[in-house]
């Protein structure tokens, strides 16, 4: 079990710094750059690694360095791309670390595809959900607070309730002896 752990702790902990990213970006209202160029390239890097014992010869460990170069080259230009002052006006800020996230997320799924690598696929397809729970979860967090409100409200009144049966119970018990 702790093998299996630390055999897929590079892919969680891609995750938790994708989702961290958009959060933190999320409440300092301005978009990461060097942050998400960084995150891609060790997304590639540990898509190299984890498939380099699987890689026989030296003829298709540079194959494998080389595509995965020009993949995780081609996903950085498009972020970038998403990055320029005339595209940044169209976008507000959140939305951009939402952008970016979903396009690492695709280049992450397609480099598992291009890998044959479930971990590598599922890692991109997490992200990639992440994008709308984020989305929905910062709408709905004004639902959840009222919601909230409301269970301790009837939590206390329930509670309140309960604490007065007892003792109008105990004072006609009394009165009728």
């Amino acid at each position: 079990m702790a093998q299996f752990l630390w055999q897929q702790l590079p892919y969680a902990v891609a995750l938790v710094l994708a989702v961290a990213g958009v959060a933190y970006t999320n409440v300092s209202h301005q978009p990461l750059v060097g942050y998400w160029e960084f995150l891609a390239l060790a997304i590639g890097v540990v898509c190299v690694v984890t498939k380099w014992p699987e890689t026989q010869g030296k003829e298709a460990q540079l194959r494998l360095i080389w595509t995965q170069a020009l993949h995780w080259i081609a996903v950085l230009v498009t972020m970038n791309i998403m990055l320029m002052s005339g595209v940044q006006q169209l976008l507000p800020t959140p939305a951009t670390g939402l952008v970016l996230l979903m396009l690492l997320a695709l280049g992450t799924f397609l480099a598992g595809i291009s890998l044959l690598s479930l971990q590598i696929s599922f890692l991109g397809l997490a992200m990639g959900v992440t994008v709308p729970a984020i989305s929905w979860l910062k709408q709905s967090v004004f639902f959840f607070l009222l919601g909230a409100v409301l269970l301790i409200g009837l939590g206390i009144t329930f509670w309140l309730r309960q604490d007065r049966r007892p003792a109008a119970a105990s004072t006609d018990n009394q009165m009728e002896a």
